[in-house]
């Protein structure tokens, strides 16, 4: 896919699935911005001295007035693919409101304040643009989410935001969409299911290759989607 000379947002750009998708990028030619939150994430960070990757400190993706600066301060925008989020497993009793809106702000607040500053840009340049949400297998299939309440409904939201958001702006020729993984095979979630089959698991750069062509120029005609990437499992 051609993404020579276009910029990307990728928020979680520094975890797994994120590194993934900025190397995929990278591989094509694009020019990604990378928010992080600590210097630990971004002396980890494998691309850090790569001249076609800016990274850039915002502390709290669900702080409004950070996430409008950030895209406030890009000059160009083609997509923002929001990877940023948490994960609880904690069943009800465990679950109190602060748990609750901890993962409605991680997963669904920060998706939405960078979806919208990321429609500002957009109309900035009146280029129209790609939005990529991801979302969880969780937020498709809730039978699935016993003592995963909260973490579900966070990332159901994000799912609804998808589909609403998409509605709204595709006459400006923005396309928003969303993926769905299932647990995905990274180091940390291999540590903590070591009796997991590891190999029904899907990989992240596969997961990345399906963002990739949700938010590339090539996709000129889906939209309002959440894209289930289960692997096999």
């Amino acid at each position: 896919m051609d993404y020579r000379d276009r910029h990307v947002v990728v928020s979680g750009g520094t975890g797994a699935l994120g590194i993934a998708v900025v190397d995929a990028l990278l591989e094509d030619g694009a020019v990604c911005h990378v928010p992080y939150r600590s210097e630990s994430e971004a002396q980890r960070f494998p691309y850090r001295d790569n001249n076609r990757v800016s990274l850039v400190a915002v502390r709290d993706l669900a702080d409004e007035a950070s996430v409008t600066g950030f895209y406030a301060g890009l000059d160009q925008l083609w997509a923002s693919i929001h990877i940023a989020g948490g994960f609880a497993f904690s069943p009800i009793a465990h679950s109190d409101k602060a748990l609750l809106m901890g993962q409605l702000e991680t997963n669904l607040v920060s998706a939405y304040l960078c979806s919208r500053a990321a429609v500002a840009a957009f109309r900035r340049t009146g280029g129209g643009g790609r939005i990529v949400n991801v979302a969880a297998r969780h937020a498709l299939e809730p039978r699935l989410a016993a003592n995963l309440t909260a973490y579900a409904v966070a990332k159901a939201g994000v799912a609804a935001l998808t589909m609403a958001l998409s509605e709204e702006v595709v006459r400006e020729g923005i396309l928003v969409n969303a993926v769905a993984p299932s647990t995905m095979d990274t180091p940390a979630n291999r540590e903590s299911m070591p009796k997991a089959d590891f190999s029904a698991w899907p990989k992240v750069g596969e997961v990345a290759a399906t963002i990739l062509f949700l938010a590339s120029p090539e996709n000129g005609v889906t939209r309002g989607a959440t894209v289930p990437v289960y692997g096999k499992s």
